[in-house]
């Protein structure tokens, strides 16, 4: 009887422990569009501004170190992270610094957004992601 009661209680700790924080496995979504404003060498003229196809976008869980997942845009610019958990995110691009001499502009700055899922089936949608060529 003693042996069946510590069971049960193991099994109850445990399961209280185990609260999902951010991350996939579930059923909220975060999108967005990510731009390009295409410059002159030395930043000086816009010529034009576009959708970024093919575009890398990086996102955050909660306070990770590294990413944790990476889509691409599609051919209109937009990405979508999907199935995630409630929690806090951080969505990243890289741009290049046009406040840089345009002989450096190897430089890249990340450009983001922080945003956090608060139901289960929410759809966030950031702010234009806007980039540098």
């Amino acid at each position: 009887m003693k042996w069946k009661f510590l069971y049960l209680m193991s099994v109850i700790i445990l399961m209280m422990g185990c609260e999902k924080g951010p991350g996939e496995g579930g059923q909220a979504t975060i999108g967005g569009t990510v731009i390009i404003e295409d410059y002159n060498f030395d930043f000086s003229i816009l010529r034009d501004t576009y959708p970024a196809q093919e575009y890398e976008v990086y996102l955050i869980y909660g306070d990770d170190d590294f990413y944790g997942d990476r889509v691409r845009t599609s051919y209109d610019g937009y990405f979508e992270f999907t199935y995630l958990r409630e929690g806090d995110y951080t969505i990243f691009v890289y741009s290049k610094d046009k406040t840089l001499d345009y002989n450096t502009t190897s430089e890249r700055i990340p450009i983001i957004r922080e945003v956090s899922i608060t139901s289960k089936k929410q759809k966030l949608i950031v702010d234009d992601m806007i980039v540098v060529k």
